[in-house]
């Protein structure tokens, strides 16, 4: 299978933000980002497209040619509770300093961990593989070109589940705005 992960956009949010499951607008670099990032998707034929459900996402697949691409929760962002749309350095929570040194396993206040998000996006690349095996045992190709347009998180997520990048090392990898991470699993 090969799995197409597609950043959203740029978001119209002051940097230092905390956002994960907010739905915030896009920048106003929109048309220019989407334009790019189309043309990295250029002569692919995708056998199934997936969007989360937040703005961002399927602004993105509608413009590059998907507006009816599946709605999938299990790729949205990485939920940050109680922290959404604070600016980090604003955030005023003693469990603040634990997520920042164990991120992996410390959740943010009423939000998730890297693990809880690392479970929900395998859950779903899980779903996907399993698919696959259903298809080659009907005698059909496995090799099923999947687009899924989602954010960092979760593209950083499928990155790991590939092996190509160590969970603790996650967050250094996380791929700039408008960009395609192609995976092959």
């Amino acid at each position: 299978m090969h799995l197409y992960l597609i950043r959203h956009t740029s978001v119209a949010v002051p940097r230092g933000t905390c956002y994960g499951w907010t739905d915030v607008p896009v920048s106003e670099n929109f048309e220019e980002e989407a334009a790019a990032c189309k043309r990295q998707l250029e002569g692919i034929h995708f056998d199934r497209v997936y969007s989360s459900p937040l703005t961002r996402a399927r602004l993105l697949a509608a413009y590059c040619g998907y507006p009816d691409a599946i709605e999938e929760q299990r790729v949205k962002e990485m939920n940050m509770g109680d922290w959404e749309m604070q600016r980090f350095d604003e955030i005023n929570d003693p469990q603040l300093r634990e997520y920042y040194e164990n991120y992996l396993d410390s959740p943010t206040r009423n939000g998730e961990s890297f693990k809880d998000l690392y479970r929900r996006v395998a859950a779903f690349i899980e779903e996907l593989k399993a698919e696959d095996v259903r298809l080659t045992a009907d005698g059909r190709s496995s090799h099923r070109i999947i687009a899924v347009f989602c954010h960092g998180g979760p593209i950083i997520c499928a990155m790991v589940y590939a092996g190509l990048v160590p969970l603790e090392q996650g967050y250094a990898n996380i791929p700039d705005y408008a960009t395609v991470t192609h995976l092959t699993l």
